[in-house]
C-alpha cells in the first residue's frame, strides 16, 4: 500500500489553526501557582495586582490556606510579606494555624506562631488548632506545650 498525502501551502496551513484559546481567569491560574509553589509568578501576580490576597475562592479558602496545606512554607512567606493575613479564616472559620496543625506542617505552624497567629482562635465547629493535632505528632504537641509523657 502507497500513501500519498497532499503538501498544505502557508494559506492552508494559516486556517488549519484553532479558532478558539482557552483563557482561564486570573484566580484560576493564581491559585494554580500557589498549590504548586511557583514563587517568582506568585509574585508577579501580587506585584501586578491581579489578585486580593484576601479573596475567598470556590474552594472556600483563601490562598494563604491553599499555600499552608501544599506545606511550603516559603509560598507561605511570600503571601504573608506581600499583605496576607495570618489570621484569615477560610468558609468553615479554619484559620492557616488550624490548617497547619491538621495537616501536620510543624514548621509553617511554628512560622504562623512567630507572627503572631492567635493559638486560641476556633473554628466554627469551636476546634482550636491545638485541637486538630495528631497525638502522634510529638514536635507539634511540644510546640503547643502539649507534649505527651511516654
Amino acid at each position: 500500500c502507497h500513501y500519498s498525502f497532499p503538501t498544505i501551502g502557508c494559506k492552508s496551513a494559516a486556517s488549519l489553526k484553532p479558532l478558539r484559546s482557552v483563557h482561564f481567569p486570573n484566580d484560576i491560574v493564581f491559585l494554580d501557582y500557589v498549590r504548586h509553589g511557583e514563587l517568582e509568578r506568585i509574585g508577579l501576580f501580587i506585584r501586578a495586582r491581579r489578585v486580593n490576597l484576601d479573596t475567598i475562592y470556590h474552594s472556600g479558602m483563601a490562598a494563604i490556606h491553599e499555600a499552608v496545606l501544599s506545606g511550603n512554607l516559603e509560598c507561605v512567606m511570600l503571601l504573608v510579606n506581600h499583605g496576607a493575613d495570618v489570621h484569615q479564616r477560610d468558609e468553615e472559620g479554619w484559620t492557616p494555624l488550624h490548617m497547619a496543625c491538621s495537616d501536620a506542617f510543624p514548621h509553617i505552624a511554628r512560622y504562623l506562631l512567630k507572627l503572631g497567629a492567635d493559638p486560641e482562635l476556633e473554628n466554627d465547629c469551636g476546634e482550636k488548632a491545638s485541637d486538630l493535632i495528631d497525638l502522634d505528632n510529638k514536635e507539634l504537641l511540644e510546640l503547643f506545650g502539649l507534649a505527651i509523657n511516654d
